[in-house]
């Protein structure tokens, strides 16, 4: 079987030193999260996450969901009882707004806690997941009727949320969709439609589902523009709110063959003049949806670090333990028949390389999440206007590199176990199955890397980008004298280069060819990941460094600063070969013609 172990100890060193999380408590909540309420916060999801998710994702693998005749679908075992724990602990809530029954905690330690959940089981962190980016949405642009209704007991746990895009003609393109609504008399709509892919669509663990449907009024204008928001519950509601007992016309019409995830009901949702509610201003439904969609595309980021961590600490127990051959510079096991194989250089250089990126991806995650923080919660309107222009840059970057390379990273260690890893019980080649679908929900990679290139670096006349390079030059400048901190700064200085150069060629080089553009966009957006984990790889050193030399010897410390050099060294200067890629441009790319394919 396999294990996992929250990394407690890393979010606290990211949260309490690198970004100095008490600094924000003139922000609504962070004064309330106090350094003894943070570690009592994440002793306690670690605990549930080792304890009670961990256990069930094997198993719940290969149950699966059951759909019944009558459309019912029942959660595998365990699963039902581990999501009344998980919503009586509040972690739902943790983050919600205080008016709607949430504790109104910052949403970095949301965040936080939602990695140890889906490192845990993927599949199962699902149903919370979605359900707090549906009260994201309803909190922005519902009705107070709305929030009243619905967030309440979604931040309770007694009903889930989905959202409801995708359908059998249309993934990406919501302008093709069919699903319509029909105005009623009451000012209700009556949605009829077929949506797909719709994750936690149908389930025994609450007692209702608030379904997010994007549909078309009947006139709206056609494409994108004609396109509105609806919330749809999966059971009738009286004039209070309270259930009718009465379904709402929507069911499930079938579970979906997936390969991974299986513990979560992804299912295709039939929509019969099923009843529902308009959400923010009719045909701006996207606005309202994005909401929800940018909350998930930051979620979804988490998922592909959630199992690139997992899988490295199954594959790092399993080297220590394997015994095959002898080190090539010296027996190191003189008592045991052959060394494990942690002492080859080849299995330290694949597990190194997941580990550097686990550890600095996650100080991205915890970064960007006090910025969505400053975003929502700040009275400042340039905090605001900064910490939206963070978000919207490092959104993409963050779905799209963490779940390309956490994927990648999985593959790399189910190596590890050799041909152990090919097989079902030794549960690693799980981890690469359910990392295979991050790549592609919530807009697949290619699209995050069109939207990073086409839409965020000339946003506000690239604001954004020359924030980051600002800072990241103020601390390489701050830094520059410090002799301890060469092995950190020299490559990040180098890699920023690069980085400028391939969006000065992008500037000036994608507006008379967008071809280059899109060419370029996904070598743009790991070049840009790279050095974005870099920057957060040097302030970690620096933090690592001060320590050390206030406190002695601290072994946690000691590796941090190694696992650092290791990304710089080793990891980083990948970003000259995205540099030569995007400057090579898309002629050879677009030359032939379709049929040569």
């Amino acid at each position: 079987m396999t294990i996992y172990k929250a990394p407690v100890e890393d979010v606290t060193f990211l949260l309490n030193d690198v970004f100095q999380i008490d600094k924000y408590n003139n922000l609504p909540g962070f004064s309330d999260a106090t350094a003894d309420v943070r570690a009592a916060i994440f002793d306690e999801a670690a605990k549930f996450a080792e304890q009670v998710l961990h256990p069930l994702n094997h198993s719940g693998d290969l149950e699966g969901c059951t759909r019944h005749d009558d459309g019912r679908v029942t959660t595998p075992k365990g699963f039902k009882e581990a999501f009344k724990q998980f919503a009586d602990g509040g972690w739902i809530g943790l983050a919600a707004p205080q008016e709607y029954g949430g504790q109104g905690l910052p949403a970095s330690l949301s965040e936080t806690v939602s990695e140890f959940m889906s490192s845990a089981n993927m599949a199962f962190g699902m149903y919370g997941g979605l359900t707090q980016g549906a009260m994201a949405a309803l909190l922005v642009h519902g009705t107070p009727e709305q929030k009243k209704t619905f967030v309440p007991n979604m931040v309770t746990g007694k009903w889930t949320g989905t959202m409801n895009l995708t359908e059998p003609q249309c993934g990406t393109d919501l302008g093709l969709m069919r699903t319509k609504a029909v105005k009623q008399a009451d000012g209700t709509y009556k949605i009829t439609g077929t949506k797909i892919f719709i994750s936690g669509g149908e389930q025994d663990l609450t007692e209702n589902i608030v379904h997010l449907v994007l549909a078309r009024i009947e006139g709206a204008p056609a494409g994108i523009k004609g396109v509105s928001l609806f919330v749809v519950p999966k059971m009738k509601l009286n004039a209070d709110g309270s259930l009718s007992g009465e379904p709402n016309g929507v069911s499930c019409g079938s579970i979906e063959h997936k390969m991974g995830i299986h513990g979560n009901s992804t299912c295709v949702l039939n929509f019969d003049n099923a009843v529902g509610t308009l959400v923010g201003l009719e045909n701006k439904g996207m606005e309202a949806m994005f909401v929800m969609m940018n909350e998930a595309r930051l979620g979804v980021g988490v998922q592909g670090l959630s199992q690139s961590e997992v899988a490295y600490q199954n594959a790092a127990a399993y080297a220590k333990d394997r015994l095959q051959g002898r080190s090539i510079s010296g027996v190191k096991a003189p008592d045991k028949p052959a060394d494990p194989i942690i002492v080859h250089p080849d299995v330290r250089r694949t597990l190194m390389s997941i580990r550097a990126f686990n550890e600095g991806a996650r100080a991205l995650v915890v970064w960007t999440s006090l910025k969505g923080d400053v975003a929502h919660r700040s009275e400042d309107p340039k905090e605001r206007e900064a910490a939206d222009d963070h978000m919207g840059l490092l959104t993409p970057v963050i779905k799209g590199v963490l779940t390309d390379q956490g994927f990648a990273n999985a593959v790399a260690a189910q190596q590890m176990f050799g041909g152990h890893g090919f097989i079902v019980e030794t549960g690693v080649e799980q981890f690469v199955r359910d990392a295979r679908i991050t790549m592609l929900y919530e807009g697949a990679n290619g699209i995050q890397a069109l939207d990073l290139v086409g839409r965020k670096l000339g946003r506000a006349g690239g604001r954004a980008i020359t924030t980051f390079f600002n800072e990241v030059a103020a601390f390489s400048k701050e830094n520059a004298a410090n002799e301890a901190m060469k092995p950190y700064i020299a490559p990040l200085s180098a890699a920023v280069k690069d980085l400028q150069q391939a969006t000065m060629w992008l500037m000036q080089n994608a507006m008379a060819k967008p071809d280059n553009a899109g060419a370029a966009s996904t070598d743009y957006m790991h070049l840009f990941g790279l050095v974005a984990i870099g920057y957060m790889w040097a302030r970690m050193a620096k933090v690592a460094q001060d320590k050390l030399a206030e406190s002695g010897e601290q072994p946690y410390l000691k590796s941090k600063l190694v696992t650092g050099r290791f990304f710089m060294e080793r990891m980083l200067p990948e970003t000259a070969l995205r540099l030569s890629r995007i400057q090579s441009g898309a002629d050879s790319m677009m030359e032939l013609s379709a049929e040569a394919f």
